[in-house]
């Protein structure tokens, strides 16, 4: 009976959105290879397979994919779910952090995905679930280097949706609002954001209200179930936004109101001068 499990690689597993995830696929009767930085080695714990993986290291992706084929020879599902933040002004958020988001959330996705591919495509099905965001769909102050990344994520997966669905593969784009995941290590600030910046009294204000909206946030637990559930359909939906209701309306306003309403809007809400 345990070899009749579906086999799911989730990255980003140690902590968070990806430790949630990871362990309600778990509960829900998956073989869970979980990878992230933070496991030094391989090993079986939790009821899951923990292995390294830096999915900035293309040395780390191909060991991370190779262990994982070792231990199960099928792919039934990726969930990409790695990711960092780096707090800062646009203008003093230095291009090395720019890179280090980017590399991580954006192009580390890619690099798990072009190992896992040629997998999925030889089984002739499987599951591809991409971790955005709702900064994703719309920015917010001091957060642009994360939500550049979530953009990229957006526009990535409607072009792998349309590449990959003659090889019966499916897409799905995860777009979470705030959770209480008390990742605070993977939150960042900007080495030059400091209190002599002209920003600071606007920052500080920022920061505040997210830090507030992510400890006041929904519970992490759910979002893993529903992704579970997600998982378990015929069709996956392509879009599957796990917000608020506060959130989803944020994001129908952004879809519908003009450009400056909703800088007025969201400036009002994070920046209180």
């Amino acid at each position: 009976m345990t070899e009749n499990r579906k086999t799911v690689w989730v990255t980003g597993a140690s902590s968070g959105l990806g430790l949630h995830t990871a362990m309600a696929l778990r509960d829900a009767g998956w073989r869970v290879i979980a990878g992230a930085r933070s496991f030094s080695e391989p090993g079986e714990k939790d009821g899951m397979y923990r292995l390294p993986l830096d999915v900035r290291d293309e040395a780390s992706v191909e060991a991370f994919c190779d262990r994982a084929l070792e231990i199960s020879p099928r792919l039934d599902a990726l969930v990409q779910c790695a990711g960092m933040l780096v707090l800062g002004s646009c203008e003093e958020t230095a291009i090395e952090e720019y890179q280090r988001v980017m590399d991580t959330n954006f192009l580390g996705m890619v690099r798990v995905n072009q190992q896992a591919l040629p997998i999925l495509r030889a089984q002739g099905e499987g599951r591809i679930v991409l971790f955005s965001s709702i900064n994703g769909l719309l920015g917010i102050p001091f957060q642009n280097a994360y939500t550049a990344s979530k953009h990229a994520i957006e526009g990535y997966a409607e072009g792998l949706q349309m590449e990959v669905r003659p090889f019966g593969i499916q897409v799905m784009l995860v777009e979470p609002g705030d959770h209480r995941t008390g990742s605070e290590k993977y939150r960042h600030q900007a080495a030059k954001m400091g209190p002599e910046s002209p920003y600071a009294a606007a920052y500080a204000s920022a920061t505040a209200k997210i830090h507030h909206d992510e400890t006041n946030g929904s519970d992490p637990d759910q979002l893993g179930r529903k992704i579970a559930r997600m998982l378990e359909k015929r069709r996956m939906p392509f879009r599957k936004r796990i917000a608020s209701p506060d959130q989803h309306l944020a994001v129908w306003l952004h879809k519908l109101l003009p450009a400056r309403w909703n800088e007025k809007i969201l400036r009002d809400y994070y920046i209180k001068n």
